[in-house]
């Protein structure tokens, strides 16, 4: 029998970790972008994002779209770096948790930073050598807009060290989360948390979600944290926030366009904590979902159907 061909647009690390999970599976390297080319026997298409947060799609497929293609894996969550089109073929699978303990404890990081001021307690010099008022994060509350993979990783470490966690998601579903109160507004959410984690996908419903009228209801000290989407704050509410005070700290690893021109005030603004879309690049992520892509495999192998679909009408 011949050997399964998969095309990864990935880069050399998560193609190593997938060759260690399917030795019995050639994993051919392709260029990243609109899948020309691909090798005659591949059945597989690993697929990278074709573009940055606020870059273009492609708008029409490649001619002979898709070949030989039966399946699409994306290295992502969400859809919205992918053209519409990738979507009406062959099934497509998203990477569905693959990242979530570490998008968890990168939240978990931005607030322990600010409320134990690290770096800035750390000092060099002998004259500086004076305590510095802390804060607890014990007793505080977490809200979270959203609760997929993220939320069912982040809620149960937030709990374990003493913070009350309530929620807001589209799906109307119980959360699964022990101690985890459900709301229904997320202005609401905003008016109770003492720190918003934003872990919702970019959709066109959720495009702009974070503005005027929700951050008007921010409790007094609120800390955002972003590590879903930039796409989903409106970035000029954000910022007559931050500078009258409702918003005390905006830690960001995610904006629109991603990377922010070289003027934006995210850069220097004095409550703004920026990173460079950092939080998933840890070697737990490509080993998950090497791990998880070959648990579909051999579903694909025998027939079976793949888990973690995409919902294109859900955008996720």
């Amino acid at each position: 029998m011949s050997r399964l061909v998969v095309a990864s647009q990935l880069n050399e690390a998560f193609n190593t970790a997938f060759a260690e999970q399917l030795p019995d599976v050639d994993i051919v390297g392709v260029p990243v972008g609109t899948p020309a080319g691909l090798p005659r026997e591949a059945q597989v298409l690993i697929a990278a994002p074709f573009r940055k947060a606020g870059g273009s799609l492609p708008v029409a497929p490649p001619p002979g779209w898709p070949f030989n293609v039966k399946w699409v894996q994306l290295v992502s969550v969400g859809i919205d770096f992918y053209p519409e089109w990738l979507f009406d073929g062959p099934a497509v699978t998203s990477a569905r948790g693959s990242s979530a303990v570490a998008l968890a404890e990168f939240a978990l990081a931005a607030i322990f930073a600010e409320a134990k001021r690290l770096p800035e307690i750390w000092i060099d010099r002998f004259e500086q050598w004076a305590p510095t008022p802390l804060s607890l994060v014990a007793g505080k509350t977490l809200g979270l807009v959203g609760f997929g993979s993220i939320g069912e990783a982040l809620a149960p470490r937030a709990q374990a060290l003493g913070l009350d966690v309530v929620a807001v998601r589209r799906s109307t579903a119980p959360i699964g989360v022990p101690g985890v109160e459900q709301l229904q507004d997320l202005g609401d959410l905003f008016a109770r948390s003492d720190y918003v984690v934003l872990a919702a996908p970019a959709t066109p419903e959720t495009v702009g979600l974070i503005g005027p009228e929700v951050l008007a209801r921010a409790k007094p000290g609120l800390h955002l944290i972003n590590i879903a989407r930039g796409a989903l704050i409106n970035d000029a509410a954000l910022l007559e926030a931050l500078d009258d005070g409702r918003v005390a700290r905006a830690s960001l690893d995610v904006t629109h366009p991603e990377p922010l021109p070289f003027n934006h005030r995210y850069y220097n603004h004095p409550k703004v904590r920026l990173s460079p879309h950092t939080s998933v690049h840890t070697p737990d992520t490509r080993r998950n979902l090497a791990a998880q892509f070959a648990a579909n495999l051999a579903r694909f192998r025998e027939g079976a159907p793949l888990a973690d679909l995409v919902d294109t009408v859900r955008g996720y």
